[in-house]
């Protein structure tokens, strides 16, 4: 592995529990993400020359500490005025060693103290997952837009903006409790399911699965759900997602090439992750007489997960959850995953009359997905140049290369 690579590799899997511990003592969302940043820039320069660290994380502490307190002494040196500031840095300077200490300790409470903070209702709604995204799933902005599909200046503007509001206002970094914690749970829970997502089917980069994306959420999802163990919502996305995990062994081959889940070899399944899936899913619906969207997706992943085989699949099940699901949270994303249940269940002309009603939708003008849908459904009805058309469109739009390359060979009428 190159330098290069091991210092973005480093970054995926220290950045958010360095910025959710550097977020604990700055109180400052916006300071902490840029030192984290500004010690990874120094890695970058410095590794290739210097070698690597024996402790990678902990040099990336050092440095991105080192960082705050210089520029919060800029700050004070700034403006003499800032007494009360000049007070807190002096606090925070003996303090500081403790953050390097605490690198072995386990860093679940920061990160949700972090997730909750990126959450608070202070923020719109878009504002909160963009921001929530970066921080904690180290997603850059391209990724994020894609993710919302949505261009990449609006995601830029909303980070900021996020930003700036948490500091103006002051807003604690804590795990809020009661009534006003409930309230940020669906912000919360879209947020980790977006990295989730992320991680699942990469939206850029030439890997289609992000493994340390995925377990991270996964882990976020699980200490979620301990800290709410009454809310069907948290314990049908913790259930959702180990589902999903489940079939990473199976998900692509050798050389990293994507294996869609109609060819995928399900004794490569990990199946006590079902089985706890199950288990899961068995508890969300005992708690709630209404699934919600997440509790409707375990539902729609479990049906995968009972199927020893793809002949074994209820469709038809899966198809009624999609109805569902597209009443409890509508978007044009369940619609087009609604079309290929359809068309599984009852034949690829109706899944195409639900993918063709989504043409003119805006938010799936620069996405893959739909051309995706559309090219499998014709290519089922024999209509094949057509079908290599929506295939060669979706290989324009994706950013990920090992999707691209997948979509090109369909195009190109070969065998995927």
């Amino acid at each position: 592995m190159t330098t290069s690579a091991t210092v973005e590799a480093v970054w995926r899997i220290e950045q958010p529990k360095l910025a959710a511990r550097l977020t604990r003592y700055l109180c400052d969302v916006g300071l902490a993400e840029e030192v984290v940043q500004d010690a990874f820039l120094q890695a970058l320069e410095r590794w290739p020359r210097d070698g690597i660290p024996r402790n990678p994380a902990a040099w990336l502490t050092r440095v991105a500490t080192n960082r705050a307190l210089d520029r919060l002494r800029r700050t004070v040196m700034l403006d003499g005025k800032h007494r009360e500031l000049a007070i807190d840095l002096s606090e925070l300077e003996r303090e500081m060693p403790d953050i390097e200490a605490a690198l072995d300790e386990d860093i679940d409470d920061d990160l949700l103290r972090l997730i909750f903070t990126a959450c608070h209702p202070l923020l719109p709604a878009e504002q909160r997952a963009a921001l929530a995204l970066r921080m904690l799933g180290g997603l850059s902005t391209p990724e994020i837009a894609r993710a919302f599909l949505v261009p990449e200046a609006t995601v830029a503007q909303r980070i900021v903006r996020a930003k700036r509001a948490l500091r103006d206002a002051g807003i604690a970094f804590e795990t809020p409790r009661g009534e006003e914690r409930r309230e940020r749970l669906a912000a919360v829970l879209e947020v980790v399911y977006l990295v989730f997502n992320e991680g699942y089917v990469a939206s850029a980069g030439l890997d289609w699965l992000r493994a340390d994306l995925c377990s991270e959420a996964l882990r976020l999802g699980r200490s979620l759900a301990a800290l709410m163990p009454e809310e069907p919502e948290a314990l049908g996305l913790v259930a959702l997602m180990e589902f999903n995990a489940s079939r990473f062994a199976a998900r692509t081959d050798r050389a990293g090439n994507p294996i869609l889940l109609l060819d995928q070899d399900r004794s490569r399944w990990d199946w006590s992750l079902i089985r706890r899936g199950l288990d899961g899913l068995n508890r969300a619906m005992a708690l709630t007489p209404t699934p919600g969207p997440y509790l409707l997706q375990a539902m729609i992943a479990a049906c995968h997960g009972r199927a020893v085989s793809m002949a074994d699949t209820d469709w038809i099940a899966i198809a009624a959850y999609y109805q569902a699901l597209a009443l409890a949270a509508p978007s044009p994303i369940v619609e087009v995953n609604r079309a290929v249940a359809v068309g599984m269940a009852f034949g690829p002309a109706q899944g195409l009359a639900v993918a063709d009603a989504l043409q003119d939708e805006p938010r799936l003008r620069d996405s893959h997905l739909l051309p995706t849908v559309r090219g499998h459904l014709l290519e089922k009805l024999g209509r094949t140049e057509e079908a290599l058309a929506e295939f060669h469109r979706a290989a324009e739009l994706t950013g990920n290369e090992r999707e691209r390359a997948l979509l090109i060979a369909r195009a190109a009428g070969g065998d995927v």
